[in-house]
């Protein structure tokens, strides 16, 4: 395992102990030699993510956007700052240029992200962990609702599968040990 795609917000949130958890995977990553591949701003979970592998003496890539990088948030002490035309180019090297892929608690972009993903797998174009990170429950109603689509017969069981969750950051060490 030698780079991780992170999936995560631009907004930090309220609740303390995701944004420990953010803190804690910079660490672990920044031990482990596994590279952080990730959004590229220094904003909200993103910035505490990137920040404490780089305090650490970790590598951080980002992939931005030039409709977000024109806002001034990119992230200035990353090891590359990978710049893409549009949303979809960046979403597209979030998902390929890694070894496997974490989704923090988020939003919208955090969905979309995670959803194209896993219809990427599901398609089998791409072929590495999907792993929620379910902190506090936040994902407990998705996963109800995935959970309902497999009942109503619109997702397969074997599709449903292919999202890996957790509760914990060291519940993560099984992608790098």
């Amino acid at each position: 395992m030698q780079r991780i795609s992170v999936f995560c917000g631009s907004r930090a949130g309220n609740d303390p102990h995701i944004i420990q958890q953010a803190e804690l995977l910079g660490s672990m990553l920044a031990e482990k030699g596994v590279e952080l591949v990730y959004g590229g701003t220094n904003i909200g979970i993103m910035d505490i993510l990137a920040n404490s592998v780089l305090d650490r003496g970790g590598s951080v890539e980002g992939v931005m956007p030039s409709l977000i990088e024109e806002k001034r948030i990119a992230h200035s002490r990353l090891t590359r700052l990978i710049l893409v035309s549009s949303l979809e180019e960046r979403k597209k090297k979030l998902i390929e240029d890694c070894d496997a892929i974490v989704v923090f608690p988020g939003s919208y972009g955090t969905m979309d992200e995670l959803f194209s993903a896993l219809v990427l797998k599901q398609l089998g174009k791409i072929d590495k962990p999907i792993v929620l990170l379910n902190i506090g429950g936040f994902y407990d109603p998705l996963l109800a609702q995935l959970d309902r689509m497999v009942s109503l017969g619109f997702m397969t069981e074997r599709f449903r599968s292919h999202l890996q969750v957790v509760e914990d950051c060291r519940q993560l060490h099984y992608l790098w040990d």
